[in-house]
């Protein structure tokens, strides 16, 4: 299993015009249908955030936005799951989806 980590400036959600809301839903209904069973969770986008350090304080997080796990046979298979991906559509800099392989631990 794999996760993929969304990287990059969140529109705000009482921006997104319902025309916008739509082409979001678009997209991400034609990626998710691309994929199907190989979604083990479609995930969800992050809301409220802050970031504890080990004295306590707190700071300001990664520009993380949300995440999804999906079977894939290796790490180049994982990556192949961002070709299309919506999260990517801006084609600019901004924006990047981290790909990291779920490791289980026995305790």
């Amino acid at each position: 299993k794999f996760i993929l980590l969304y990287n990059g400036p969140a529109t705000p959600m009482e921006q997104i015009t319902p025309e916008m809301g739509a082409k979001i839903q678009e997209s991400w209904g034609a990626w998710i249908g691309k994929h199907g069973q190989s979604l083990v969770d479609v995930g969800e986008p992050f809301g409220a955030r802050t970031t504890v350090k080990a004295d306590g304080s707190t700071g300001t997080p990664a520009p993380l936005n949300g995440y999804s796990i999906v079977e894939a046979e290796d790490l180049a298979a994982a990556e192949a799951f961002c070709d299309g991906h919506p999260f990517l559509q801006d084609a600019s800099d901004a924006f990047s989806v981290d790909v990291y392989e779920l490791t289980p631990m026995s305790m």
